[in-house]
């Protein structure tokens, strides 16, 4: 399917800021599942932009604000065409499955984690990919989706602890399970194609397990499936802040606000 996308970030700073830098992962790469048919991203014509690749092999633009400023505004559309691959992924890979059972601040696995983990483990055939759905389902079954009851900065273990969060805690805690289990794991950022009239308030996240036989599945633990086509695949990395979509410092500013406006649908073209 071709799935056309226009994303915009806005944040507004209270008093001017004297400084600015933002890492920007916003820009998809073609792929065996996913072809990018155009894409532009625009910029207050007071900031600079330069491009490279992360260590993870990300499209990573470094966006700069050397004067003083009231607000940055991020504008991206494009199209990308995509097919449904049952979740396998194809893409270049620097490091190789091991490096993904590395644990980080956000995916640590304390008693909790664990236990959910080996629950999973004992409900299934013992098979990597049979462990990974059923983690799957055991995440999702205790952890309720609910908009802004965690943050960034939420931990797999404070979110399983109250609860509910969003798909990049969800992400979280499966990942921080997988890699208990000795199954590699890592966050992925995207767009998910839900419904052509319906505004979204940010990206999609999901993880990603890597089988022996396969490579690497997504496992989107919010809505209970693997990827289909109607997923579009940014930046991955070992949690959240490897493949957020914007992260960023600033000197000055004050109280800052953010808006975030978000439509997904099918191209014109296959309609």
């Amino acid at each position: 399917m071709r799935i056309q996308i226009n994303h915009e970030t806005v944040y507004r700073y209270a008093e001017p800021a004297s400084y600015a830098i933002q890492a920007l992962r916003l820009k998809p790469q073609d792929s065996a599942h996913q072809t990018v048919l155009g894409w532009k991203i625009q910029v207050p014509s007071f900031a600079s932009v330069t491009e490279t690749r992360d260590v993870y092999g990300n499209v990573l633009q470094m966006l700069y604000v050397e004067k003083p400023h009231e607000e940055i505004a991020i504008r991206v559309s494009g199209e990308v065409e995509t097919i449904d691959r049952s979740g396998v992924v194809s893409t270049f890979e620097p490091f190789t499955p091991r490096f993904y059972l590395r644990r980080t601040a956000l995916t640590e696995a304390d008693e909790a984690i664990v236990e959910l983990a080996e629950g999973a483990r004992a409900g299934s055939d013992r098979s990597p990919l049979d462990v990974s759905h059923r983690l799957m389902d055991a995440v999702r079954d205790v952890l309720d989706y609910r908009i802004g009851s965690t943050d960034a900065a939420t931990t797999a273990p404070e979110a399983l602890a109250q609860g509910s969060g969003v798909c990049q805690d969800h992400a979280h805690v499966f990942i921080a399970a997988a890699r208990h289990l000795g199954i590699p794991a890592r966050y992925v950022s995207g767009y998910l194609w839900i419904d052509t009239n319906l505004e979204h308030e940010a990206g999609h996240a999901w993880a990603e397990a890597h089988i022996d036989g396969l490579g690497w599945v997504g496992f989107d633990v919010a809505n209970r499936i693997c990827p289909t086509a109607a997923y579009v695949r940014v930046a991955s990395g070992l949690d959240y802040l490897e493949a957020a979509p914007v992260r960023g410092l600033r000197r000055g500013g004050g109280q800052e606000t953010l808006e975030v406006r978000l439509k997904i649908g099918e191209s014109a073209a296959q309609q």
